[in-house]
């Protein structure tokens, strides 16, 4: 490359087979990271970092890119001033051997203070180089780096990617910048549309590259590609009188699939609507990534918009040939829906005995037992006598659809066929919600069951799986999570916060736990882990660290109380009185830590007022606290503790507690005892000193 003292764009290009749409999004905020974190540490300034790509190129494209990187300069601290030259300034062995260190020459070590103390620094000054000296290593080490979750190897085994490279283009202005990756160099010609592009396409500046990549019939820039595909679907929609449901997880992968977005809609058979509508939508969006269509009432329409990577003379023959291949896989649904309903959802729970869950917890039909027998307690639990029979009943029938033909094609619609089937055999509406509701929610964010019913019998599965999976020591390790206990632990949660289910969850792992015959640090592990994920759930909601411990140490085995009490003390954070309060508890408490022994009480000899007064509060408050925490009455807590606050408060302003004479310093530590005492009820202040005003 040339000298030249301009800023020029960078573009760097890597050319592929089609990248697997679940990559791209991914590896375009990958490629964008990596080139900050690469610039960064290299020292070279820019205008900016963006990242373009399709299925068959991820780019890194860099504005402005400076000439040169920029100079270093770097101080290091060495030994004091005092230390490092003497009362005449020559300098000791300790600043010759600093400055030596560090290859600087003794004298031009500078004198500066830290906290009003002076050191010794020695500066260090390193002169930037040139930017096309260092950017071929920067780009060689962004390609090395760039990982996919998962990725091909090829002939040298130590190139590896999310699919095999078939190009490289690396311009820095008009200049090729030198990258290899096994057999392949980077040069300046791209590839346009696979189909109505050139294969071979020079860019001349890296800055002609979005533009030069349009005329070939690739929107490289996702933004761009997004509005194109939007914008065509919108005009569909005028013409077919009905909107598209543009999931937005669709419309990402649509969008990661094609590099010229050419939306067309179908049309099916409208006999196929007697199918339940999520079996359709279940075969467009996941077998064809088609866009299912509705009317204005929310109703499904016999029609699908399709996105084609080609923008074919007759977009007709496009439109048959995807109808003909829609309508050979509603065919099969529609098969499966009248094949299934020839049996009853009750004649297939003896099938379960022969489907294993576990090799060592057994069938499916063994944990749905266990499950029904937990589901039951927790009617009783709760005081829900009027729907015993109602869970009974979807408990009993809650796995049957796993032996459906639609469940075994789409596996996805467990539960909405349990829902569907049990509809047509007459079962009960609420039995008939609870097999599909039992599910809810799938996932953070998911909606909640609607219902009790299906809220218990989908609370006694988790619960089941919980403990069951930890009985056999196949706990979550690290990042890996097979049974998915954190998400069970995360939806118990959701459903005992937002259907307000007062369950103590502790017994309810008891309950699973005899049912196992799991051991009592089963148990343990258990409770631990479920706390844990408590704690997770709480943080994401905005309660600080502290605040949830304490609301954890005082009721985490309810965990509807947790959040309630949570709720109050959030409250209560900004209130001086409450501060102070908290503030007065840690005092307690570290004066208490200090004089482990001691501290009998004898009230006949307190000698002030501030003595008698917390004496009288804590007589009066304790009790009422401690039934109002076993109430779980929080409001009543605070209200409580409102009371306390001003004797506590005053104790500690007229009182001397380490009193020079042992009887009086006695008398005062059993005072403080006695407030520890009341606070423990509730819990360890000290988790709040830093999340309350003072």
């Amino acid at each position: 490359m040339n000298r030249d003292d301009r800023a020029r764009d960078l573009l760097f290009e890597i050319g592929t087979e089609e990248i697997p749409a679940g990559f791209l999004s991914w590896g375009l905020e990958e490629i964008r990271r990596l080139g900050e974190e690469e610039l960064q540490a290299t020292r070279i300034p820019h205008g900016g970092i963006l990242s373009y790509g399709t299925p068959r190129r991820l780019t890194l494209y860099v504005r402005s890119l400076a000439s040169r990187q920029e100079d270093l300069v770097e101080t290091v601290k060495g030994p004091l001033w005092a230390q490092a030259f003497d009362p005449n300034g020559h300098p000791t062995k300790a600043a010759a051997g600093f400055a030596r260190s560090r290859q600087i020459p003794v004298e031009d070590l500078q004198m500066r203070e830290v906290d009003g103390v002076p050191y010794a620094f020695a500066v260090l000054k390193q002169e930037g180089q040139e930017t096309e000296s260092l950017i071929p290593e920067v780009l060689q080490r962004i390609l090395k780096r760039l990982v996919f979750p998962k990725n091909m190897y090829w002939q040298d085994p130590t190139v590896r990617f999310a699919r095999p490279i078939r190009w490289l283009v690396a311009l820095w202005g008009d200049q090729i910048v030198p990258v290899t990756l096994g057999e392949v160099h980077s040069d300046r010609f791209t590839r346009g549309h696979r189909f109505l592009g050139k294969r071979n396409l020079e860019i001349r500046e890296a800055k002609d590259y979005l533009e030069a990549l349009f005329d070939e019939f690739v929107l490289a820039d996702p933004q761009k590609r997004r509005e194109k595909m939007l914008s065509g679907i919108a005009s569909l929609e005028k013409d077919m009188g009905a909107g598209a449901d543009l999931d937005p997880d669709l419309v990402e992968e649509n969008l990661n699939l094609v590099e010229y977005p050419v939306p067309f809609f179908g049309s099916f058979d409208p006999s196929f609507l007697d199918i339940p509508s999520e079996v359709l939508v279940t075969t467009m969006k996941k077998h064809q990534r088609y866009f299912p269509v509705r009317d204005r009432s929310g109703k499904l329409c016999p029609f699908f918009v399709g996105v084609s990577n080609n923008q074919a003379t007759r977009m007709q023959v496009v439109r048959e040939g995807n109808e003909r291949v829609l309508r050979a896989r509603l065919s099969d649904a529609a098969f499966f829906w009248a094949e299934d309903q020839k049996a009853g959802l009750s004649s297939r729970v003896e099938g379960l005995k022969t489907v294993l869950y576990q090799e060592r917890l057994g069938s499916v039909h063994q944990k749905s037992e266990r499950a029904r027998t937990l589901a039951l307690w927790l009617v009783e639990s709760l005081g829900l006598g009027e729907i015993r029979s109602l869970v009974d009943r979807a408990a009993f029938l809650a796995k049957a659809d796993l032996l459906t033909n639609m469940v075994y094609e789409f596996p996805e619609l467990q539960g909405v066929m349990g829902r569907e089937y049990a509809r047509r055999e007459g079962e009960p509406e609420r039995v008939a919600l609870a097999l599909h509701e039992q599910y809810l929610p799938r996932f953070a964010g998911d909606r909640l069951p609607t219902d009790a019913v299906g809220a218990l019998v989908g609370l006694a599965d988790r619960a089941d799986t919980l403990v069951a999976i930890h009985h056999v020591g196949l706990e979550p390790t690290g990042s890996q999570d097979p049974y998915g206990l954190r998400r069970a632990s995360r939806c118990i949660n959701e459903i005992l916060w937002g259907l307000e289910l007062d369950v103590p969850v502790v017994d309810l792992f008891a309950k699973a736990g005899a049912n196992l015959g799991a051991s009592p640090e089963t148990l343990q592990a258990v409770g631990d882990f479920f706390q844990q994920r408590q704690l997770v759930q709480l943080r994401e909601k905005g309660y600080g660290h502290g605040m949830v411990s304490l609301a954890l140490q005082c009721v985490g085995h309810r965990p509807l109380q947790t959040l309630r009490l949570l709720q109050v003390l959030e409250e209560l954070k900004g209130e001086a009185w409450f501060a102070s309060l908290v503030t007065a508890a840690v005092r307690v408490r570290n004066i208490l830590a200090k004089t482990p022994e001691g501290g009998d009480l004898d009230p006949s000899t307190l000698t002030c007022d501030a003595e008698r007064g917390l004496l009288a509060a804590l007589t009066e408050c304790g009790p009422l606290v401690r039934e109002a925490v076993a109430r779980y009455d929080w409001r009543e807590v605070a209200q409580l503790l409102l009371r306390l606050e001003g004797p506590v408060t005053r104790f500690f302003d007229d009182v001397l507690v380490m009193d020079p004479d042992e009887k009086v310093r006695t008398n005062r530590l059993g005072l403080l005892r006695r407030a520890q005492d009341l606070f423990d009820a509730i819990g360890d202040f000290s988790y709040l000193k830093n999340e309350v005003k003072p």
